[in-house]
């Protein structure tokens, strides 16, 4: 059995060796080429995995160390018998935490909020897509003293997105990226709902780029609307205008935890495993890093670092130093 896996899925090396023939390639190297004869693929969002990758390869298997699977063309493998499987809420606790951390950056009083030391009437937060992330947040927010307001469709969940649009001083995104369907989250967050929200909204997109339409967003520059972004249209090229934009930028890093590493991992590994009726096979203990404690700010710092830098999407990304 032949497995190519992206070389930057962590903690991997070792661990399937005895029993297969594994290939540790950059996302640029995993080509058709390169997979006409894997019977298995562990990638990540870089790899897009349609008929241009597997067509006419031996590939039976592929799973993504991310939430995301918008890269995974699941029609094409439905009609080609590939099973297909993502990391759902490997990295949920990440973006959470980094919605907290953004929000305490750029929300007045929200940290006396918090802690419960102002009389003003509490700010209302919208979360769009109640999922494994959206969750989080959601008690998160309760415990800031911030007003929840839910919307998840699909789920039967939560408030029309208008009245989220029209009452929210906050609203965070966290739906997965879809463009067909009943419930399209594409551009979701487009020129007409921007339109019904309030004049210093907070948006905030840790979801997927292309959930926020970034050109609606810069129609109006100046409307007092604030931008969090950290999920990008066009990734790693992004619109340099939309960075101008954003009051927070980051590179597609909020989920990037040393646990949602070590969570997406294992979840690729036991779907592989039980997909070949392999041994269970885990990372072991031993060649797991001490996480480091992360300092209040920090997020400040990886936006001065995108900024100053904003070419390097890819390189910044691939080097971030997990959280």
């Amino acid at each position: 059995m032949k497995i190519v896996i992206d070389r930057y899925i962590p903690f991997l090396k070792g661990v399937l060796e005895p029993y297969a023939e594994v290939v540790y390639l950059d996302p640029e190297q995993i080509t058709a080429s390169a997979v006409r004869n894997a019977d298995a693929l562990l990638v990540r969002t870089r790899t897009k995995c349609n008929a241009s990758l597997l067509e006419g390869s031996s590939v039976r298997f592929v799973a993504t160390a991310t939430i995301g699977y918008d890269h995974i063309d699941t029609e094409y493998c439905r009609r080609n018998d590939i099973f297909w499987t993502n990391s759902p809420g490997c990295n949920a606790q990440g973006v959470c935490d980094y919605v907290q951390e953004a929000l305490t950056l750029v929300v007045p009083d929200i940290k006396k909020m918090s802690a419960g030391q102002t009389d003003d009437a509490a700010k209302t937060i919208g979360i769009v897509g109640v999922g494994h992330v959206g969750s989080l947040v959601a008690r998160m927010a309760e415990k800031m003293g911030l007003r929840v307001l839910l919307n998840d469709p699909p789920k039967g969940i939560g408030v029309p997105l208008a009245q989220i649009a029209h009452e929210a001083d906050i609203i965070t995104f966290h739906t997965p990226l879809t463009r067909n369907g009943e419930y399209p989250s594409w551009h979701l967050c487009d020129r007409a709902f921007l339109r019904l929200c309030k004049p210093e909204v907070v948006i905030v997109n840790a979801a997927r780029g292309g959930v926020v339409d970034e050109e609606a967003a810069l129609l109006e520059e100046n409307d007092g609307k604030t931008f969090i972004i950290d999920t990008w249209e066009g990734e790693p090229d992004i619109n340099m205008r939309m960075l101008e934009r954003a009051k927070l930028a980051s590179y597609h890093i909020a989920g990037y935890t040393l646990q949602g590493k070590i969570n997406a991992s294992n979840m690729c590994l036991e779907a592989l495993c039980n997909f070949f009726s392999l041994p269970m096979l885990h990372i072991p203990q031993s060649v797991l890093p001490v996480p480091e404690t992360t300092k209040s700010g920090w997020l400040l710092d990886v936006d001065r670092q995108f900024r100053q830098h904003p070419s390097d999407f890819e390189t910044l990304r691939e080097t971030y130093r997990l959280r």
